[in-house]
């Protein structure tokens, strides 16, 4: 059922943002030229290395945090994000800081590219209809449509690579004391399949979806509504020649980030739970080392919240926001601004006439 509801989100998101574009070509009663063929790679591209960077950058924290969502309550190891990292870098050395980071990089590189490109062609979608609708051909995109389209973005992006998402979870959390280990991602995505079923690599895909919304959609909506109050109130004086420096965009991405990351926080916790039910073998940090209790399983979303804040207080749904907040904030930032200086660069660089 999860796997139809992916495809028919998809397929549904994908018509709009299509129809919309195809709307706009024929307004302008043109065909896709190669310029516009090399715009879209050029977001691709762009995206790609922005999402691989920053999460490259923060991976120890981005560990940390889901080490921290999904340990056994009754068996703690980790306690901060301070003691934390230490701990990681005593007991599995410089490597363990950055378990995971590989597939992290393999998914979140498609994932950035396909969400920065669908937010283009969906922001162009939208705003092309909205000015149909108002009858303004001058209207510009409100924050509500650019949350919007950042939500289109966010939900296509995330169900195209959210196997991969599963399984790199679940790599994160492994230990050298874990009773079975997932030698890459491929083997991962196998050893579910064959194991769990393929329903089981979509496991948490509601409460993503759901969080697509506030996270992706307010960091978008932010970062762009932000952008363009301080290039038409030229603010603090931070404008020169109607473009914002390398600094003040960092700030925006970071602002964007933060506003995003505390709304939808615990949709995030329950996600990562549900990702490790049903593992047989599961990393001794879930599991506990077969000491206290052994880990609560969850039928669904609804039930997973329950039993967290029934077991473990309200507080537990923002488990790991500390190292959360300390990554996303530069994590985001450094993806906005990466993208458009290499969208910049690369149409510097290169020229393709029509």
């Amino acid at each position: 059922m999860a796997s139809e509801d992916v495809k028919t989100s998809e397929s549904a998101v994908s018509k709009i943002v299509n129809l919309a574009e195809e709307a706009k070509l024929a307004k302008e009663e043109i065909k896709p030229s190669k310029h516009q063929v090399y715009s879209i790679c050029k977001s691709l591209i762009a995206g790609g290395v922005a999402g691989g960077l920053s999460r490259t950058a923060v991976a120890p924290l981005e560990r940390l945090k889901i080490l921290l969502q999904v340990q056994n309550p009754h068996s703690i190891k980790y306690n901060g994000t301070v003691q934390g990292l230490k701990y990681i870098w005593r007991t599995e050395g410089f490597k363990g800081l950055f378990k995971g980071n590989g597939t992290n990089c393999a998914r979140i590189v498609p994932n950035s590219a396909v969400k920065f490109f669908s937010y283009e062609q969906a922001s162009k979608g939208i705003l092309y209809l909205y000015q149909q609708q108002t009858g303004n051909e001058d209207a510009q995109l409100t924050p509500l449509l650019r949350l919007g389209a950042g939500a289109c973005a966010g939900i296509i992006a995330m169900s195209a690579t959210y196997p991969m998402d599963m399984v790199r979870g679940r790599i994160t959390v492994q230990t050298e004391k874990s009773p079975y280990q997932y030698r890459g991602m491929v083997h991962a995505l196998s050893t579910v399949l064959r194991e769990e079923g393929f329903r089981a690599l979509y496991k948490g895909w509601l409460p993503s979806v759901i969080g697509v919304v506030p996270y992706v959609g307010l960091n978008f909506a932010v970062y762009e509504s932000l952008k363009d109050w301080l290039i038409k109130s030229k603010a603090f004086g931070l404008v020169e020649d109607n473009e914002l420096g390398v600094v003040t965009r960092l700030a925006c991405g970071a602002a964007a980030g933060t506003v995003g990351q505390t709304v939808a926080y615990p949709l995030d916790v329950i996600r990562r739970r549900m990702q490790m039910v049903g593992w047989s073998n599961a990393a001794s940090i879930v599991t506990g080392d077969g000491r206290g209790k052994p880990p609560l399983q969850y039928t669904g979303m609804v039930d997973a919240f329950r039993k967290t804040v029934r077991h473990e207080g309200f507080r537990a749904l923002y488990k790991g926001l500390v190292p959360n907040s300390v990554k996303v904030v530069p994590s985001i930032a450094i993806a906005f601004v990466t993208y458009e200086q290499v969208k910049e660069l690369l149409g510097v660089e290169i020229r393709i006439s029509d």
